[in-house]
């Protein structure tokens, strides 16, 4: 496992090489503010699309090239009906409306899958998170894969060892596969999706209308009878909890306290902090926003090297929703 993870990481600091935070420096140099400019007045709007971007960005980098941006088509089925990923990914409006923008201003030039990285970081910012350096020069892949989405994404019943697994094959530590872990969750992006998010908090793991939903014993007893009195008995529709009840919308570290707490929505959030090795690291973001927000910018970096097309790999797309 470890030399497994050390040769992965080594692939992706080399492409990651192959980055640069100047690359639209002449070719495009009002991309960046465009970006951002765009993703402020999105998340003024619904301030839950901060998180729906930076969802987009994570769904699409277990390979960041864009392929979770691409549309059906009759000839090939795209991750957007994955089971991760049907029904509860937003933001593409978003994405489209930048991308409407800087192909007025600089055509076929900034690549979607740039636009969604660049995005996920102005969304973090906006609702009060930690900045980092984006690396760009991205390309946008021609094809996209519905089976890649549905194994590489880790499932809400996935055990610690599943999840560790699962980013260390993207050449990703504990440290940040612990810190991504709170990424759209502190700031309750399944919000976004009432539907998606009765299905996955009361059926996805304990089976449609089973008597056992929220009856994980590594969970608060009251916090789980609160959730269960929300789930209808066939586990679709009706009202559920959100991810984060004290901040539902800003960034910050209460993901952790409420794990602590043992007060995870999810089986694979208690996951993190149930006697595993990870434990003392919840403890840690809890106690500290300040390293939880170092930590999550840093794994945002190495996450957004994962699987890039650069150089003549790949396109540029005029519509990030088709190949050119």
């Amino acid at each position: 496992m470890l030399s497994l993870f050390l040769a992965l990481a080594t692939v992706v600091a080399t492409t990651r090489a192959q980055l640069s935070p100047t690359f639209y420096g002449s070719s495009c140099p009002a991309a960046l503010v465009t970006i951002k400019t765009a993703v402020r007045a999105a998340v003024l709007l619904d301030r839950r699309t901060a998180a729906s971007l930076l969802r987009l960005h994570f769904h699409d980098c277990f390979g960041c090239d864009a392929s979770v941006l691409l549309d059906d088509t009759g000839n090939f089925t795209g991750e957007k009906s994955a089971g991760p990923n049907a029904g509860s990914l937003r933001g593409f409006g978003v994405i489209d409306t930048i991308k409407a923008l800087l192909e007025a201003l600089c055509p076929r030039t900034v690549s979607c899958a740039d636009i969604l990285a660049v995005a996920a970081r102005d969304s973090v910012v906006a609702v009060g998170g930690p900045s980092w350096t984006v690396q760009l020069g991205r390309r946008d892949s021609t094809t996209a894969s519905l089976s890649t989405a549905n194994t590489d994404l880790p499932s809400p019943a996935s055990s610690l060892s599943t999840l560790l697994a699962a980013f260390v094959r993207k050449g990703l530590s504990s440290t940040d596969m612990v810190a991504l872990s709170g990424m759209f969750l502190t700031v309750s992006s399944l919000q976004s999706s009432p539907q998606r998010m009765s299905t996955v908090c009361c059926a996805s793991w304990h089976g449609q209308g089973s008597p056992t939903i929220y009856n994980d014993t590594n969970i608060n007893a009251a916090f789980a009878a609160s959730l269960r009195s929300g789930c209808p008995a066939t586990g679709g529709g009706g009202a559920s909890a959100p991810l984060d009840a004290s901040t539902p919308n800003a960034f910050d570290n209460a993901y952790y306290s409420n794990l602590v707490a043992q007060r995870g929505l999810l089986h694979s959030d208690q996951e993190l902090f149930n006697g595993g090795s990870t434990d003392s690291l919840v403890r840690s973001y809890a106690a500290s926003s300040a390293q939880f927000s170092s930590d999550f910018a840093a794994a945002m970096v190495r996450m957004g090297g994962i699987g890039v097309l650069t150089g003549s790999s790949g396109q540029v797309r005029r519509n990030c929703r088709r190949v050119n």
